[in-house]
């Protein structure tokens, strides 16, 4: 897709979602952006965005539109119950939102009957390399519909951007990266735990892991909310983790996950103990008792 005359909006301007537009803009984009904090759209509008005042408002002018929410309750708030009714046929809806497959599949479904093409996109990163350009991309959805956006999604990421296949499959890959993500984490904050019940300080532990080949550009990102133990602003919140790990266990489909289902349980902790809007690493705390500043 050229981006010649070509309106994209962006609906959802958290770390990855803002990161993207400022992405897009800077690859020549014209770009529409809403999110419920205005105040995150400022930098955008600065950069050379232009606000809109609802996401219906951003919908209607957009010939693409890319969604990134924090879950199915959101993304049906927002995409159908307030876009749907200004979304124009033949508009290509691109949901970047971690959703269960079986949500992504229903919802390819109903934006059809609108005359809408979805591409679900499973990004992999982090805000600052999705404002980069340097973000992992998959996408998933009809050929012809992939095929349309590719430009856009692959300007986006490193390599391009690979197609997995059909509906459901994005997402799934992303909450199989996510799963893995929350279960390093665990790991993580319980060696730490560990190490400072022996009386071993949390940084000796930590920058030892980081010169060791246990080392990790993943572990390294999360094990510096862990030396700081400054758990906002987050790179990916708890409250997100816990409910990513909850649907990569319901989306088993009889395997059994024990790991999985058991990070799953401890970050539903984390959020209960008022700390999901916390970086995941705050885990660590909730494992030494002291509780996330």
């Amino acid at each position: 897709m050229s981006t010649e005359n070509t309106v994209t909006a962006v609906v959802g301007l958290g770390g990855i979602g803002g990161g993207i537009a400022h992405r897009l803009l800077a690859t020549g984009h014209d770009v529409v952006v809403y999110n419920r904090t205005r105040s995150k759209a400022v930098p955008l509008v600065e950069a050379g965005a232009r606000a809109a005042d609802s996401p219906a408002d951003a919908a209607a002018e957009a010939d693409v539109v890319v969604v990134s929410l924090s879950d199915e309750e959101a993304v049906e708030k927002v995409v159908f119950g307030e876009m749907a009714s200004r979304l124009r046929p033949g508009t290509t809806l691109i949901e970047m939102s971690t959703l269960s497959a079986e949500y992504a599949r229903a919802a390819a479904e109903r934006l059809a009957a609108l005359g809408v093409h979805r591409v679900e996109a499973c990004v992999i990163g982090n805000p600052a390399m999705a404002k980069a350009g340097d973000l992992r991309v998959f996408a998933a959805g009809r050929d012809e519909d992939v095929e349309r956006v590719r430009p856009l999604l692959g300007s986006l990421g490193r390599q391009g951007m690979l197609h997995l296949g059909e509906t459901g499959r994005a997402t799934a890959l992303k909450l199989a990266f996510n799963a893995l993500l929350g279960v390093m984490t665990a790991g993580l904050a319980e060696a730490v735990v560990l190490a400072e019940q022996a009386g071993i300080p949390r940084e000796t532990l930590l920058t030892a892991i980081q010169k060791s080949g246990w080392r990790s550009p993943v572990l390294n990102f999360r094990a510096e909310f862990m030396r700081t133990r400054a758990y906002q602003p987050a790179g990916f919140r708890a409250r997100l983790m816990a409910k990513d790990l909850r649907l990569a266990a319901e989306a088993s489909d009889g395997a059994r996950l024990p790991l999985i289902e058991l990070t799953s349980r401890r970050f539903a902790e984390v959020v209960a103990a008022d700390d999901g809007d916390k970086d995941a690493a705050v885990i660590v705390e909730l494992g030494s008792g002291e509780g996330g500043r």
